[in-house]
């Protein structure tokens, strides 16, 4: 029983490592991104949730409105959010994406979506494909929610 937890150990800790190696170098294949994880993380609320107000981005955030009204100045100065009118209260101003930040959005999937076809079909051999397409079955089973 004490090997077989260290090798469940030794065996998450890879996993851990592998990850996190794979998400570097999905974001270096993305472009250059000096953006703050903050600003990252306002940018994918934004993308998934769709146009929202800053105190509401701010309790999504679970921080101040003050903090995140830097994060929206910044984005805005960059370019890649910007105030639109709510629809339901004129004197509301809802935060949106820019098509700057959509067009840097896709663009960067993309490549990092070439980088990793080109990579699997270099790097691994069918049979290695056929290995990795039952790990990943495994992986999403593993983390599924129960």
């Amino acid at each position: 029983m004490e090997q077989e937890t260290d090798n469940t150990a030794e065996l998450a800790a890879e996993l851990r490592s592998m990850l996190k190696k794979l998400k570097r170098r999905l974001q270096e294949q993305g472009g250059k991104n000096d953006l703050k994880p903050s600003q990252t993380a306002v940018i994918l609320r934004l993308e998934r949730d769709g146009p929202s107000a800053v105190s509401t981005l701010a309790r999504g955030e679970e921080m101040r409105p003050q903090s995140m009204s830097a994060i929206i100045e910044a984005l805005r100065d960059l370019g890649l959010v910007e105030g639109i009118a709510d629809p339901n209260d004129g004197r509301q101003t809802l935060m949106t994406l820019t098509r700057k930040c959509r067009a840097w959005l896709k663009n960067g999937r993309a490549a990092r979506q070439d980088w990793l076809t080109n990579s699997i079909q270099k790097k691994l051999s069918q049979s290695e494909q056929e290995t990795l397409s039952k790990a990943l079955r495994l992986l999403a089973r593993f983390v599924a929610e129960e």
